[in-house]
């Protein structure tokens, strides 16, 4: 395995590679539902599941911005293998923030050393887009801890070595609002995925309904104190998730643009010769797509550097990003689809792909409404959660 990168672009770059060599050949079969395992395998080997893992533990150490990056490089040639290793970044993350010495060697070195995959899983059929109101229950056994519950659309369900889960807070008498995140292995009795993910688009993720009837885990895979789950989920789970599907739904623009740039230089008029790209109407269309998808970029990476200096615009910068990228990328799809014509609207085209990937964006809580809601707010000096 490569030694982690030294800095942002060393990691994109690695990133640009294995997206040209690995993903992208296999993205076509990625697409018909198949878990990415080589892609997945190649970034470890590349140094980058550590990206977030601070130096001293033998990871990167890098932070926003470089997930901004890697998950762009990534989401251009495949958006499902963009999406697991983002919610691996994601998961790794939180791990990190607050990581015992013991939570370090099982998890974090692990990570570091491409040899363990993690992700999260806090969505609910009962909450809905509200992931920071889990209903699933923690309750302690005297040396440990006891998970009961649902969990949905679990990315690399089924795949990853651990899953960072919400649940409500131990104590039954804790107020509304105190929940906790806790480590469960894979391979922890009770833990069972079930169900087939079968989703318009990002096929490739496998999605899964994680079920936890009476799983244990020791008293040291709890993260934080009881009670932290919210201080996780809007300073860890939330900057590191927008930024990483931002990215990951940019890469996706830009995959779009680049099929019709490429169609209308290489097809010509068989009657003039003419190419295509010679038409000013195109040439219209592509300008404002290309102008569409830099603002996009520009404000994804803002974002990202905005919120890694604890700048006082990163909450509605971040909040912005995440619902501009996936705006841009279901625009730009689908006018990307409209300019190649009927070659662009065959089933199984790279822009046919991107457009159904692309859609994710809107329905991945935090839903498109809420980010934007969120922004307002922000904006106004409200608080997120609130009348």
């Amino acid at each position: 395995m490569l030694a982690p990168p030294a800095s942002v672009n060393e990691a994109t770059a690695r990133a640009d590679e294995i997206a040209r060599d690995v993903l992208a050949p296999m993205a076509s079969r990625t697409d018909q539902g198949v878990w990415p395992v080589e892609g997945i395998a190649a970034l470890k080997e590349a140094g980058l599941a550590g990206l977030v893992v601070p130096r001293e533990h033998g990871g990167a150490g890098l932070g926003l911005r470089a997930v901004a990056g890697v998950c762009e490089s990534l989401g251009l040639a495949c958006a499902s293998t963009a999406l697991c290793f983002g919610m691996h970044l994601v998961a790794t993350a939180v791990l990190a923030a607050k990581a015992t010495p013991r939570q370090t060697e099982l998890y974090l070195e692990p990570i570091a050393a491409g040899e363990h995959l993690t992700t999260l899983a806090l969505s609910e059929t009962g909450t809905g887009s509200q992931f920071w109101l889990p209903q699933t229950k923690l309750t302690t056994t005297g040396d440990g801890w006891r998970v009961e519950g649902q969990k949905s659309f679990v990315t690399n369900g089924g795949q990853a070595d651990s899953y960072v889960v919400s649940t409500m807070a131990a104590d039954p008498d804790a107020p509304l609002g105190e929940f906790s995140c806790v480590i469960v292995p894979v391979g922890s009795q009770g833990l069972r995925f079930t169900g087939q993910w079968e989703g318009v688009g990002m096929r490739g993720n496998s999605s899964l309904t994680a079920e936890l009837e009476g799983v244990e885990v020791d008293a040291d895979h709890l993260l934080g104190a009881p009670g932290d789950q919210i201080w996780y989920v809007f300073e860890m789970v939330a900057p590191n998730f927008l930024t990483a599907m931002a990215g990951v739904y940019l890469g996706v623009a830009q995959a779009s643009l680049e099929e019709a740039t490429a169609h209308l230089s290489a097809r010509r008029h068989s009657h003039s010769g003419r190419s295509l790209a010679s038409e000013p109407v195109l040439q219209h269309r592509i300008g404002g797509l290309w102008a569409e998808v830099q603002a996009t970029r520009r404000l994804v990476y803002w974002a990202a550097e905005e919120a890694e200096v604890g700048g006082p615009e990163a909450l509605p910068a971040l909040a912005a990003a995440k619902a501009t990228a996936g705006d841009t990328a279901v625009a730009v799809a689908n006018e990307a689809m409209t300019l190649l014509g009927g070659m662009g609207y065959r089933d199984r085209s790279p822009v046919e792909r991107h457009l159904r990937d692309a859609r994710a964006a809107h329905v991945m809580s935090p839903t498109t409404d809420i980010l934007r809601t969120w922004t307002g707010r922000a904006v106004l000096g409200l608080p997120l959660l609130g009348t």
